[in-house]
């Protein structure tokens, strides 16, 4: 067992989180920095192969028993740890790497699934609330909400800050989908576990290094890995993380009878991106910051002015979590690592934000999020309840003057020549 060690944990008080169980790890091992553990956390699943090998196959050859004796060919056989594969929905190479470097990632268990609304869906399922408490964030988990309804018609949805009860589940977002504001983990775990409820982070926007909400005591962490860990852009594939080996296996066994897991070519991009993860997010995380602040500025100069070669009177306001108020709690406290790449900005009419995408050279005008390239997003095309003057800015490993410029011109092109 080993305990996670955080700012986070000593923000929490007298309210310490139960211990997490960490499986395959060598003294060395707990030692090691997450840049190490990113390539070599799933050693004792490698092989001959330096690069990963790329297995399609659905099924695999059953093992030898012997003449004279009779036994299960899956004696002895660990889901958690596979000596060996049977059929591609239960376990195969790829997918186990990516699970055990996860879940050392995280200091959990981790499962992998079809997408992360597959990972969310999973998830309501495992813990079966009587209620869920919510407010905003990603549209397409209020959606997933709706359908589960189907099979559990008495669940109600009440708001974040309502009162909890034993058998209740909160669904905390952080940062939020599509402003990336900072909401206080703590005070919802306390809130919670107060209560003998359970509470659920998507943590989509800022995985670890960035942020681990299990260090604030959370319960189960989700996140949708095409985004920052598949990184590339390429990959549709979801994660959820728990506390327990015995969590690990009912969710193992909900996966399997669901059918929803990830692919074994989905397996093998993810592990492909692991292995750069902690450098691409660091760099996406310092760009943001960067951009968000220099945005930021031109946000407070007015009309007629400007600031770095960029007019004001274009851009209204900027969200970042480093630009966060520190009234309410200290978002750099949760954010040990950086803050999340992915922000908004509000323009200042939805003239300038419907023109703003589309007067770049380097940035592209796409929905999603997390990949190496820098992409935006007008927001009313994905959500027609979002303020049609919102862009969502998917920061990504480019040069940051680069950026800036891309900026500059398309700010310029939208004020003088519409």
């Amino acid at each position: 067992m080993r305990q996670l060690d955080s700012p986070c944990i000593l923000a929490l008080g007298s309210f310490h989180p139960r211990p997490i169980n960490v499986s395959s790890l060598s003294v060395m091992a707990k030692s090691q920095k997450v840049e190490t553990r990113l390539i070599h956390a799933d050693h004792e699943f490698a092989d001959d192969h330096i690069g990963p090998a790329i297995s399609v196959s659905t099924t695999f050859r059953y093992p030898e028993i012997g003449r004279g004796e009779w036994r299960h060919v899956a004696t002895g056989w660990d889901n958690l740890r596979p000596n060996r594969h049977f059929y591609s929905r239960e376990t195969v190479a790829t997918s186990t790497r990516v699970e055990t470097i996860l879940g050392d990632l995280h200091g959990g268990y981790a499962l992998i699934y079809s997408s992360g609304s597959a990972a969310a869906f999973s998830v309501l399922v495992h813990l079966g609330p009587k209620r869920i408490a919510l407010r905003d964030g990603y549209s397409g988990f209020h959606h997933i909400v709706g359908d589960y309804r189907r099979i559990n018609p008495n669940l109600k949805v009440i708001d974040l800050d309502d009162e909890l009860c034993s058998g209740d589940l909160i669904w905390l977002e952080t940062p939020l989908n599509p402003t990336g504001e900072v909401r206080d983990i703590v005070h919802y775990v306390r809130k919670a576990h107060a209560a003998g409820a359970k509470i659920a982070i998507d943590a989509t926007l800022a995985p670890p290094p960035l942020q681990n909400p299990f260090k604030c005591g959370a319960d189960v962490i989700v996140h949708s890995a095409s985004k920052y860990i598949g990184g590339h852009s390429d990959v549709l594939a979801g994660v959820a993380v728990v506390r327990s080996e015995e969590a690990w296996r009912d969710l193992w066994n909900i996966r399997l009878n669901l059918g929803n897991n990830a692919g074994s070519l989905e397996s093998w991009l993810l592990l492909r991106s692991l292995r750069t993860f902690s450098l691409r997010i660091s760099k996406q995380s310092k760009n943001a910051t960067q951009l968000a602040t220099w945005l930021d500025q031109i946000s407070k100069t007015p009309r007629g002015k400007t600031f770095d070669g960029t007019p004001g009177g274009t851009i209204r306001r900027v969200w970042h979590g480093s630009l966060q108020s520190k009234k309410k709690f200290d978002p750099t406290v949760q954010h040990e690592g950086g803050f999340s790449a992915t922000f908004g900005i509000l323009m200042e009419n939805a003239f300038y934000a419907q023109r703003l995408p589309e007067s770049f050279k380097l940035i592209t005008h796409a929905t999603s999020l997390g990949g190496v390239e820098t992409l935006i997003e007008h927001r009313i095309h994905s959500d027609e309840k979002d303020d049609a003057r919102l862009l969502r800015i998917s920061v990504g490993i480019e040069d940051i003057e680069d950026l800036k410029a891309d900026f500059r011109l398309g700010l310029n092109a939208i004020f003088y020549f519409g």
